[in-house]
């Protein structure tokens, strides 16, 4: 398959511009919180955990959109649903515990922003928005209409990022007067999600034909394939591409059915790692609470 894909070119493996974007984002990070940070705070530099949530979140941002796995979302439905389920469900997680918090005051408690994110981070709102606008999304229509232009491919895809920021923020936020769920009502958050995106996977996997016109009809395909391809290479090779079984090793179906497995997996993989951190945390918590020994207590006592 690789030898095939490197027809398309440098550009569309590799994003260039994208590079220099993510790379942008790293130094911007470097210089507010490093050396220019005294201009905004007198906090100190952020942790080491946090640098290396906030950068190895710029890797998987780069190998989500830049890297030869964005030319391949556009040929494989599985290649596809890596992508959104690394995007969506890892990518905040990497940014919320990345950025230091006297940085998120200043973007949450802007003025016009502060009432929205109020709104829209309470937990039966950003729970409900997020998993039903991601479920709506595979919707074949939708999907499809994602895929027909480069503006609404980005805009779509940046509407749901940001509704992602608003699900994972009740769980993962870094101030405590917001952080208002109890750790079962955590879990039940994130089982609730599940249940709601796999609804949409299993229809995905056990449907008997291709749901997607952009992986199963030749002009569609290639409109699809024009948001990462540039159009002189795209137009260059149409003749000599016949559509996206050309490049995989699994039959349309096939890979419809595995992307469906693939998306719900690796959700329910996300959720059950933040979900077992909850608990221990939880529980944690529980054994620094538990009431005294007796044994502690008559020691004490007899030493008073």
């Amino acid at each position: 398959m690789w030898l095939e894909i490197q027809i398309f070119g440098f550009r569309a493996l590799w994003s260039p511009y994208f590079i220099a974007f993510v790379l942008f984002l790293g130094i911007l990070y470097y210089l507010v919180t490093g050396p220019y940070r005294h201009k905004y705070t007198n906090a100190g530099r952020p942790t080491v955990f946090q640098q290396f949530s906030f950068y190895s979140g710029l890797i998987l941002l780069y190998i989500i959109k830049g890297s030869p796995v964005d030319l391949l979302s556009h040929i494989m439905l599985s290649a596809h649903m890596i992508q959104t389920a690394l995007l969506y469900f890892l990518f905040p997680i990497t940014m919320i515990k990345g950025i230091p918090k006297w940085i998120w005051k200043k973007i949450i408690f802007l003025p016009k922003l502060k009432n929205i994110i109020n709104f829209f981070t309470k937990p039966l709102i950003s729970l409900f928005f997020f998993s039903s606008i991601l479920a709506i999304y595979h919707v074949p229509f939708i999907f499809d209409l994602s895929k027909s232009s480069k503006f609404a491919h980005a805009s779509i895809l940046i509407f749901i990022l940001i509704t992602a920021f608003f699900f994972w923020w009740p769980i993962l936020t870094p101030f405590k007067e917001q952080d208002t769920l109890m750790p079962l009502l955590k879990i039940v958050y994130l089982v609730a999600s599940a249940a709601i995106i796999t609804l949409p996977c299993a229809l995905i996997i056990f449907a008997q034909k291709p749901l997607f016109m952009a992986y199963s009809a030749e002009g569609a395909w290639l409109q699809a394939m024009a948001l990462c391809v540039p159009g002189d290479v795209l137009t260059g090779l149409a003749s000599s591409i016949s559509g996206p079984e050309m490049f995989s090793p699994f039959s349309l179906i096939h890979d419809q059915q595995l992307g469906g497995i693939v998306m719900m997996f690796t959700q329910q993989i996300i959720y059950g790692i933040t979900f077992g951190r909850i608990f221990f945390n939880w529980s944690k918590e529980n054994r620094q609470t538990i009431d005294p020994l007796p044994e502690k207590i008559n020691q004490e006592t007899q030493n008073s």
